[in-house]
């Protein structure tokens, strides 16, 4: 019999912790799993789930105005209501969650709805009592921050943007990633003046240039007015309730509303990590080893938490590589190769592998593939929106070592091209596929000239 209460104590039921404490209960393990807020985590309480039905929501306005190109007439002027999207995005995130709780209980894991902190490496204190377990996996997650600048606290985050009681008619969103390219986005198809801002050179840094150039043209066509070389300094909430801006250079804005998207923190704040010497970055993230493992032999930690790949899949992954390697007799490292992934801007972004700059940054010879063009479902609407779509190939293996879109379905094309990426698939055997026509993701198969020639 063991000395501890469980043999795997999971800290955290997000995406990557659930799937950990599932995967090792099958495999036999007397499983726990503690969380302070609701079980599903970041992505489907507060991330992607809910902001991808907002993009689904978001999209509307424009098939409404494209619909009499195709023959349709609405019987009248279509109207949006904010509440009613968000009442149905909150009753599909119940229904999850309770899906959620019924998966950890179908896998004989032991919930604890309350904060889970350590006493030492093999006890954690839920509500006032000791819980031992051989292994701890942290799983965490992590949180939006904010600058701190005079007035930050008028501001909204990701987190409070899913839950406004109004639709803002004027909206700034700070930041230059994944959340506000999204977010800006969301909010300009749903009908409000929306200023992106950011304070480098472009968005989306770390993606292919070509890319990052093609969608800010793109938003700036769906009504964003974005700004880069643009940040703010301070926030001063005025006697009618709006907020007056005051941003780099001097200048000033009055909006309704200000959404920060510029970064986001591990949830390593009191969890107690000083208690047992586990060892962590400058931002509060946990190092841990390629067996996911961290400074504490038994303690294991995977996800956002790490500060690695901030993407849901990842975290599943790992999850799941923990628990088949300590649980299921299955050794399996972790691999971050070529991993696909997607923005859901509007048009949206997917891509997969190296971007053209850190190819060449490698040292080795590239060409480059690249086509533009009108979505066919644009061509009777009229509507000025052009999709961009690239490859990058080893010049000496012929191997493709990045595919790059922006256009519509842009996710749904890249998961596909993204196995082919990962197997090292060659421009030849690209060449030699059959394209689906017609599609837009029949380019991919179809470019033969590259760049210069």
């Amino acid at each position: 019999m063991s000395d501890y209460d469980f043999d795997l104590f999971v800290i955290g039921a997000g995406s990557g912790g659930v799937r950990a404490a599932r995967v090792a209960s099958g495999y036999g393990a007397k499983v726990a799993i503690a969380e302070e807020s609701r079980v599903g985590g970041t992505c489907v309480i507060r991330g992607c789930v809910p902001k991808k039905l907002l993009v689904y929501g978001a999209h509307f306005a424009e098939d409404f105005e494209d619909a009499s190109a195709y023959g349709w007439a609405l019987p009248g002027e279509p109207t949006f209501s904010w509440k009613t999207l968000i009442a149905n995005k909150d009753k599909e995130i119940d229904r999850l969650n309770g899906i959620y709780h019924k998966l950890l209980a179908g896998s004989n894991v032991t919930l604890f709805e309350h904060r889970a902190t350590f006493k030492d490496a093999h006890t954690v204190v839920v509500d006032g009592k000791d819980v031992t377990a051989e292994r701890i996996l942290i799983a965490v997650g992590g949180h939006p921050t904010t600058p701190d600048i005079p007035g930050a606290e008028h501001a909204i985050t990701s987190n409070e943007a899913f839950h406004l009681e109004e639709q803002p008619k004027r909206i700034v969103v700070v930041g230059g990633g994944y959340i506000a390219v999204e977010f800006a986005g969301i909010f300009a198809g749903l009908g409000s003046q929306v200023t992106q801002l950011y304070r480098s050179e472009q968005i989306l840094r770390g993606f292919d240039n070509d890319i990052r150039n093609h969608l800010a043209e793109e938003i700036v066509k769906k009504g964003v007015d974005l700004r880069v070389n643009t940040n703010v300094t301070a926030i001063t909430k005025q006697s009618d309730g709006t907020l007056k801006l005051t941003l780099t250079g001097g200048g000033e804005m009055e909006v309704d509303a200000i959404m920060f998207a510029t970064g986001r923190a591990p949830n390593t704040k009191g969890l107690g990590l000083e208690q047992v010497g586990i060892d962590t970055k400058d931002n509060g993230a946990i190092k841990i080893n390629k067996g996911l493992q961290t400074s504490v032999e038994n303690i294991y930690a995977v996800g956002d938490v790490t500060d690695h790949v901030q993407l849901t899949p990842i975290a599943i992954k790992e999850g799941m590589a923990f628990a088949d390697t300590i649980y299921g007799g299955k050794p399996s490292a972790m691999s971050y190769h070529a991993i696909p992934t997607a923005v859901f801007s509007q048009p949206p972004v997917g891509t997969v592998g190296l971007s053209e700059e850190e190819a060449r940054a490698k040292g080795g010879e590239v060409v480059i593939y690249k086509s533009t063009f009108k979505p066919m479902r644009h061509t009777l609407s009229g509507r000025d929106e052009k999709t961009l779509m690239k490859l990058i190939v080893d010049k000496t293996t012929d191997v493709v070592l990045g595919a790059h879109m922006v256009g519509p379905d842009a996710a749904e094309i890249i998961q596909g091209i993204g196995i082919a990426v990962r197997m090292g698939a060659t421009k030849a055997q690209f060449d030699q596929t059959v394209a689906v026509h017609p599609s837009a993701a029949e380019e991919f198969v179809t470019m033969r000239f590259p760049v210069g020639d």
